[in-house]
């Protein structure tokens, strides 16, 4: 089984979306899943997680973001996808893929 991690913050417009999109994907997929929801609280908390901004998906404990291992830019704020306010769906297929 596949973990799925879904950090946010609460109020963030993109968290429910984003949930949706991950439950929809896995679906489609075939892939077996046990999403986590964490709630980020803190600037301090974003930091200890290595949080890049809400809402962000990590599929067995990585970023789904191509390249997100090198990036130190953590923030208790919102994450802005060149898509909106949500990851590109295509990341999700791939790193679903790649961990199943």
């Amino acid at each position: 089984m596949v973990t799925v991690e879904v950090l946010f913050f609460e109020g963030c417009p993109g968290y429910e979306p984003t949930l949706r999109l991950v439950r929809e994907v896995a679906a489609d997929a075939g892939v077996a899943v046990q999403i986590r929801e964490v709630e980020i609280k803190s600037p301090e908390e974003a930091e200890s997680l290595r949080f890049l901004g809400s809402p962000s998906v990590r599929i067995n404990g990585r970023d789904i973001e191509p390249g997100a291992d090198e990036r130190s830019d953590f923030a208790y704020g919102c994450r802005v996808y060149g898509t909106g306010c949500m990851p590109p769906r295509a990341w999700l297929v791939a790193a679903l893929e790649d961990a199943s």
